[in-house]
């Protein structure tokens, strides 16, 4: 184990109480993590009506291979329910961004493909959505505010 783990693990016990500064630090994340997500939601329906959730699913399609993902690694990546990927996916699919795909291997496995519609829409809301990350994030912290963090989130999620 990294020494990190080892000093966080005889320290304090597991079901302890949280310190005000751990309980200030996990708050804090989930409070900044709702905030920035609700701003940058509310500006991309404002400016493009497209909600954020939607423009991640134009995102990650576009980044997948052949631009395409079987329906549950889709809802994998957007941390959705397969019902809630399902009702998202009808929508984007009625605005013809998205379509569907049976897998060839599984009669019953589905793709969830983006369309040229879908591809020319999240390259119109791209540049709102990245102005929006840096105003209501990226430019509140230093270079150095930056570089911990990153740090950070490496080791939480290893």
């Amino acid at each position: 184990t990294s020494r990190y783990a080892w000093s966080m693990a005889t320290s304090t016990p597991s079901g302890a109480p949280l310190t005000e500064r751990e309980l200030a630090a996990w708050r804090g994340m989930l409070r900044t993590h709702r905030d920035v997500v609700a701003r940058l939601d509310a500006e991309l329906e404002r400016q493009h009506g497209l909600p954020l959730t939607s423009y991640e699913v134009l995102m990650i399609l576009a980044d997948a291979p052949r631009r395409r993902l079987r329906m549950g690694e889709l809802a994998d990546a957007l941390l959705l329910s397969r019902s809630g990927l399902t009702r998202l996916v009808d929508r984007l699919e009625r605005q013809d961004m998205v379509k569907r795909e049976r897998c060839e291997d599984d009669a019953r496995g589905y793709f969830a493909v983006i369309t040229d519609a879908g591809l020319e829409r999240l390259k119109t809301t791209r540049p709102a959505h990245l102005a929006g990350v840096r105003r209501h994030f990226l430019e509140r912290l230093t270079e150095r505010d930056l570089d911990a963090l990153a740090r950070a989130w490496q080791r939480v999620s290893e």
